[in-house]
């Protein structure tokens, strides 16, 4: 991709000089003297991207708003230096600091809508960034970094596009302006806090390609928080791992990713899906220490399957294992010895099935909105005991399908049949019995969680809506459903906002596996979870759909995590089920060309052979 050059002083492509160092950055919460991040020291060059990674809590984001000089209330910045191009932000007054932010250092946020002002339209704001810094001097000039800017980005310049709302974009058209916003001024320093997820593969890897390309054509230095290792891996030239507020892990991406020698590392890599291979995914027992809360020794050690004594009673130093390869733990030949790749994931031995046949059967369904039709004659067959997976962009259907099914989406034609019996397209027309046997779990849980009930109320409220149990018994089968999801029995009494994301989402199931259903719809229910998170909430599925002979519909765009839950798979283009068959065929020998583009798009964690001697060029790596 050849981008437009956005002035004739601008050097491209040079990698010669480091544009951001950090160290010794210290963040404290409020004035307890008690660190949220402490210790961070890194150097990223011109052209080169960081990946910066960890769970929720780990760190990052702190780090990352820290790069522009910017803590959150209640926390404040108290020891170190950022330097953006020689510049140190810490020292800087606030006038200083708001001419660096968007002209030196710029800031792309996960949600593109929170970056976007709603009320203006998409031409007035990139204007305004250029504006407010007086970009070449004149309109004529910033009217003409404008056009260059978004061709960049690859979206257009006329003037329909530019009259546009953020409302009237899609998510990756959204996140595209806000990439165009962050270069527009040229800036030296690029710092990404999750840019893609949530969006569907294929728009993700345009972005990513984007984001590679504008580092090195404008020489920035590009920093990349996210927990996705595959994503980092494709991006990153280099990877700093983050665990309860400190770099544990950094050096060289191929290295990091591909030979860890810090547990936690190791711990990520193995809770991560392949998209090639059907196997085991293995979640982090236990939880991160809160902000602030750090216990003595190393943070890990609760959880690490490798601590000994020694790692309870003393922080390890980060120590350089060899040039540019740094590593925060005392067990290093122990991890180094063991297994990187988990094992091959068994078929699940299912109960036997209570019903013969096809337990969901749809036959030329059709739906849409109004005059607009959106799904266009899907057939399928979901047995009794099986996952079956909707996979496509955004857009394809996926989630109209699953409304429809659910009886959420009345507009529909065509016969959905469930355990034999024909279902009424609005689910209010249903029987309870049929309403209580089918469960609809939902993408956001902190959206579907009442946040002024509590925990015990929500799981019970179907409870009673569905059965007639008594006070005792619905108490048993909360407390029960709990348990399934491996959940503490005292959080009955907790609200969604105490919870994490992954809690939330674990008491969403457990609100829908408290009616005892036979069919459970997933609406991409591990699209915003940690990659340690979702692999819980994946084995946990299996274990459920093992115990009580579920059957699932999982809707995703994340193929690796159809890999490893789902034994069919349908993958929807615009309404039309374009591929449907076993996982293993559809993902290994596609035959239509949009399943092929949906594998090639998506995210696989990429190392080289040169990993395993632990050498290679170590220009750019972050220091200690």
């Amino acid at each position: 991709m050849q981008l437009a050059s956005p002035s004739p002083d601008i050097a491209k492509g040079g990698t010669s000089h480091a544009n951001l160092e950090v160290s010794g950055l210290r963040v404290d919460l409020g004035a307890s003297g008690r660190d949220i991040v402490a210790e961070i020291s890194l150097t990223v060059q011109a052209g080169q991207a960081l990946g910066l990674v960890g769970e929720s809590g780990s760190g990052k984001t702190t780090v990352a708003l820290a790069l522009l000089g910017f803590a959150r209330p209640g926390a404040r910045i108290v020891d170190g230096q950022v330097l953006v191009a020689g510049r140190d932000l810490l020292t800087m007054s606030p006038p200083e600091l708001r001419e660096l932010r968007g002209s030196r250092v710029s800031y792309v946020p996960q949600d593109p809508v929170s970056a976007l002002n709603p009320s203006l339209r998409i031409g007035e704001q990139i204007l305004e960034v250029l504006e407010e810094h007086d970009y070449g001097g004149s309109h004529a000039a910033r009217r003409e970094r404008m056009d260059a800017v978004l061709s960049d980005v690859k979206l257009p310049g006329n003037r329909a596009f530019l009259r546009r709302f953020p409302h009237q974009l899609s998510g990756g058209q959204q996140q595209r302006v806000g990439l165009a916003m962050a270069f527009a001024c040229v800036p030296k320093v690029i710092v990404m806090d999750e840019p893609t997820t949530g969006l569907d593969v294929t728009t993700q890897a345009h972005i990513l390609e984007t984001v590679r390309q504008l580092g090195r054509e404008y020489a920035a230095s590009t920093v990349y928080v996210s927990h996705d290792l595959a994503v980092v891996s494709e991006i990153a030239d280099h990877v700093a791992v983050m665990y309860a507020g400190r770099i544990i892990d950094m050096g060289r991406a191929a290295d990091v990713l591909g030979a860890p020698e810090h547990p936690y590392t190791l711990a990520l890599r193995q809770a991560l899906p392949e998209l090639k291979t059907r196997r085991v995914v293995n979640g982090i027992p236990g939880v991160p220490p809160l902000p602030g809360h750090r216990p003595a020794g190393c943070g890990f050690a609760s959880r690490c399957r490798f601590a000994a004594s020694e790692c309870r009673s003393e922080m390890p130093p980060l120590a350089e294992l060899r040039p540019g390869r740094f590593v925060r733990c005392v067990r290093v030949n122990a991890v180094r010895q063991s297994d990187v790749e988990p094992a091959q994931l068994d078929e699940p031995s299912l109960r036997p099935p209570s019903q013969p046949g096809a337990i969901l059967a749809l036959r030329n369904v059709r739906a849409g909105f109004g005059d607009t039709e959106i799904l266009h004659d899907i057939n399928l067959d979901l047995m009794p005991g099986k996952c079956l997976a909707l996979v496509g962009e955004s857009g394809s259907g996926k989630t109209t399908l699953a409304k429809t099914i659910a009886g959420m989406h009345a507009e529909r034609t065509g016969s959905i049949v469930f355990r034999g019996a024909e279902l009424e397209a609005d689910s209010r027309k249903r029987p309870v019995e049929t309403r209580r046997l089918i469960q609809y779990i939902f993408q956001n849980p902190f959206a579907s969680l009442s946040p002024r009930r509590t925990i015990g109320s929500i799981i019970a409220q179907p409870l009673k809506l569905l059965t007639d149990l008594s006070r005792a018994e619905l108490d048993e089968h909360v407390s029960r459903s709990l348990e399934r999801v491996s959940l503490r029995p005292e959080l009955v009494a907790r609200y969604p906002d105490e919870l994490s994301g992954g809690e939330r989402q674990r008491v969403a199931i457990a609100r829908a596996l408290a009616v005892e259903p036979e069919l459970l719809l997933c609406d991409e229910v591990t699209s915003a979870l940690d990659v340690s998170v979702q692999a819980l909430v994946l084995k946990m599925l299996r274990e459920l759909q093992r115990e009580l002979g579920l059957s699932l519909l999982f809707t995703t765009h994340n193929l690796p995590v159809v890999a490893t839950i789902a034994d069919e798979v349908i993958v929807l283009q615009d309404g039309y089920a374009v591929e449907h068959g076993p996982v293993s065929q559809v993902l290994h020998a596609p035959t239509h060309p949009y399943t092929r583009a949906l594998i090639a798009d998506s995210p696989h964690l990429v190392v080289t052979d040169e990993v395993a001697a632990g050498g290679g060029e170590t220009g750019g790596v972050p220091h200690p």
